[in-house]
């Protein structure tokens, strides 16, 4: 008897690696230009005040952030196949008489001749 294993359905799948890549430089470019739009409310924004050091301190960290965010992979605990249906059984083999063969097959002669390559 066949043991029943469950089938890989598609949703179930993990991320593909160029789509996680895409996903990191994404999010990467994201933080990256949230840090541009920091350093220029820093130096741009008047009257100076604590908002200030707010808009120097996020300048600083953010490159941080977002190289730590770019270089963290997706999970790499192993998912497991999540199928909503079930292997079906394999059908009994059917038995079949053995078949009698030739003992020499049929043997194939080729001539060609020098006109025939033209």
């Amino acid at each position: 008897m066949k043991s029943k294993h469950p089938v890989p359905a598609v949703t179930s799948l993990p991320q593909s690696p160029q789509d996680e890549a895409d996903h990191r430089v994404r999010r990467y470019v994201l933080t990256m230009a949230i840090r541009i739009v920091c350093f220029g409310l820093m130096m741009f924004v008047q009257p100076y005040g604590w908002y200030t050091w707010v808009f120097a301190l996020a300048a600083a960290v953010l490159p941080y952030i977002a190289v730590v965010f770019a270089n963290a992979g997706s999970d790499s605990t192993e998912t497991i196949a999540e199928s909503p249906v079930q292997e079906l059984e394999a059908p009994a083999p059917v038995e079949t008489l053995p078949v009698a063969q030739d003992d020499a097959p049929g043997v194939f002669t080729i001539h060609e001749s020098r006109q025939d390559r033209e």
